[in-house]
């Protein structure tokens, strides 16, 4: 097991040792194999760092870290210091298409399966920055030369108000290019500033550290700033690069990084191109859910399975200020576990839209685990999207998001527990087979059926597709939850409470008997008869309304006042318990309670088979024999103050 050890006063001839290290991370890496450690020291490493290897097993793996007590930032950008003035604020910086290499981000065009919008223009993964501050593109030169605050950006289809720009101020900051094939003409509104005086950069590079092959497993990654790469549009059906990422591999840990300014995704997980690259915006031959249908098939035929892929750890790391995701992946983050991370400003600027926006937006997160993250400020906090089976949301914090959690076209089982959703809006769930227990609802949920797209399901804790299905809507396991009210809505079918499941028979013994009275027939049947729900024991205030067979709730007009207060020593919730709440007759509930969906025919266990007992609040302590309703347990009447993070 060897050290190489890289600075700033290093040269990429010397021996790699602490005493004569290398200049490059890049070096360094082609050298590593598997049970080496590269340490790099403070400064800034302007490169993309490729891994030519990985480790070979879990405890014998390839650990990339920053020093200990050093701060060491890799960027996708460069520093440019040959701007020239055209005239007022506005300058320019003319630069050989040589400057970029193979891959241009003035020249590429940011495009792809489900970018919706801007239609009429196209933008590009290239970026200015002024002293870390990321620009607007402009779409011509005349609106740099003459900029106009923007309050409003691109906004979703089915929203009925503007979405707000995180600081319009800055939005006056913009720049444009201009490419022939000869060079590249970058146009910028500094507002005043000089930007050869300055730190100004544009980033470059696709990506800061992303291995170019594929199957290189067993990487750590540790301790660094990683920020300003070019990153492309990553759909499920396509490459998906991002300023980091493991690129269809196993078992990397990515651990205590600070990840800003993708101007994509800054963490991939995700697939790779030979499965299909953006097949529906190329050809046009087919919808792009049937591309992705056949990705799942194409990936199942190159071994796509817990042996050969994900089992990735992802812990402690802040992440923000990125235009896509702060976390993507589609197939490649099967069995991994998701924790500790700070996640925000995801999608805030607004400049583009597209169906693949979140904190974390996972495609097949079979048996993901995603647990005690802080996400908020983001245009959707986490989106599960097909094959979320066996994918467990468990005590992470959300607020002030668009919207907290999606989950679409999935199957189930699907568990979300002790989580704190305090957005006006907490959840889209096109989806079935989940179960929601012990959280905190301070919003609405918008439920919808799916009866135009069939998606696969898998034979449990494996890749192995077991069928596939429409989404009927239902089949959900809504339990001790605290639900509140409001007085917002963003759509007929977003509501506060769980009485949008009225109509849902409350059993499967009154599902089968509403279905056979229909008499016999085929699929079509199906279709005609709501799913079952299970809904019980849960609280519902200011408003909020509870399912019509649920036996047992408590339901009060009273707010709790909900405030989430940021503070010199954390993050508190306060909040006001009347006593009702507390009397409420509880249990508590297990693998053995929630029994399995109807389609998948799984149970709600653990990736490793065994029973999950919901017998820890969010902060982890342990719930009494009657617990207390909601995510915090031992809560008291009148004003409770919580610290959450």
């Amino acid at each position: 097991m060897r050290e190489f050890h890289v600075a700033t006063t290093g040269n990429d001839y010397a021996a790699g040792t602490k005493e004569a290290p290398l200049r490059t991370i890049s070096q360094a890496a082609r050298f590593a194999e598997a049970g080496d450690t590269v340490i790099v020291h403070e400064g800034v490493y302007r490169e993309w760092v490729k891994p030519a290897r990985g480790g070979s097993s879990d405890i014998c793996r390839i650990t990339y870290k920053a020093a200990d007590g050093e701060k060491v930032i890799i960027k996708g950008s460069e520093q440019i210091t040959s701007w020239e003035n055209v005239e007022g604020t506005v300058w320019k910086v003319v630069l050989p298409n040589s400057f970029f290499g193979h891959y241009n981000p003035y020249k590429e065009e940011l495009n792809g399966d489900w970018l919706i919008s801007p239609s009429e223009f196209h933008l590009h993964p290239g970026d200015v920055y002024l002293n870390g501050k990321s620009f607007y593109e402009a779409r011509t030169l005349e609106e740099v030369k003459h900029p106009v605050m923007r309050t409003e950006g691109v906004n979703p289809p089915w929203t009925k108000h503007p979405e707000p720009l995180l600081h319009p101020e800055d939005s006056v900051y913009q720049w444009y290019c201009e490419t022939d094939n000869e060079t590249t003409t970058i146009y910028a509104n500094f507002q005043g500033a000089d930007p050869n005086k300055e730190l100004t950069e544009i980033n470059v590079r696709k990506c800061c550290f992303y291995p170019l092959k594929t199957g290189c497993n067993y990487i750590t990654v540790q301790g660094f700033e990683m920020a300003q790469a070019a990153c492309p549009w990553t759909p499920p059906t396509a490459d998906q690069p991002g300023l980091l990422g493991a690129n269809w591999s196993k078992g990397w840990i990515i651990e205590n990084n600070i990840i800003h300014d993708a101007k994509c995704s800054a963490i991939s997980i995700g697939k790779e191109a030979s499965t299909g690259h953006n097949f529906c915006t190329r050809y046009h031959r087919k919808p792009g859910y049937h591309y992705q249908m056949e990705s799942v098939f194409l990936a199942e035929r190159i071994g796509w399975s817990k042996e050969t892929i994900g089992s990735h750890i992802i812990r402690n790391n802040v992440i923000y200020d990125c235009g896509q995701n702060g976390i993507v992946g589609h197939m490649g983050c099967i069995f991994s576990e998701i924790y500790g991370n700070h996640i925000y400003n995801i999608a805030v600027k607004h400049e583009y839209f597209g169906y693949e926006i979140a904190g974390i937006k996972l495609h097949a997160a079979i048996d993901v685990q995603i647990h005690n993250n802080r996400i908020h400020n983001c245009a959707l906090g986490t989106w599960l999207d097909w094959q979320a089976q066996g994918t467990r949301v468990s005590k992470n914090l959300y607020y002030k998001n668009d919207r907290d959690l999606m989950i679409e076209v999935t199957h189930g089982p699907c568990m979300v527990d002790n989580n704190i959703f305090a957005s006006d809006y907490n959840f889209d769930n096109i989806a079935q087979g989940t179960a929601y227990l012990h959280n905190l609802c301070c919003g609405t949920m918008r439920k919808e059926a799916v009866l135009d797209r069939s998606t696969p399901y898998h034979f449990p804790h494996t890749t192995q597709v077991a069928g596939v299905s429409f989404v009927y809507s239902g089949d959900d396991r809504i339990h001790q939850n605290i639900f509140l009210g409001g007085a917002k809505t963003y759509t007929e079918q977003s509501k506060y409470g769980t009485d949008d499941y009225n109509g849902h028979p409350g059993s499967m013994e009154e599902y089968i008997d509403t279905l056979t009275s229909l008499g016999n027939g085929d699929h079509e049947q199906f279709q005609l008869v709501q799913q079952p729900v299970y809904i019980d024991r849960n609280v519902y205030l200011n408003g909020a309304k509870p399912y019509e067979k649920e036996s047992i709730s408590y339901v009060s007009n009273q707010s709790p006042e909900v405030k989430i207060l940021e503070e010199a020593d954390g993050l508190y919730l306060e909040m006001n318990i009347e006593k009702g709440v507390l009397d409420l007759d509880t249990k508590i509930y297990s693998t053995e309670d929630l029994g399995s969906p109807r389609i998948t025919e799984c149970i709600f266990d653990a990736p490793d088979g065994s029973s999950i007992v919901l017998d820890t609040d969010y902060l982890g302590t342990p719930r009494c024999s009657v617990p207390t309703v909601g995510p915090f347990e031992g809560l008291q009447e009148g004003t409770n103050k919580i610290k959450i993070w």
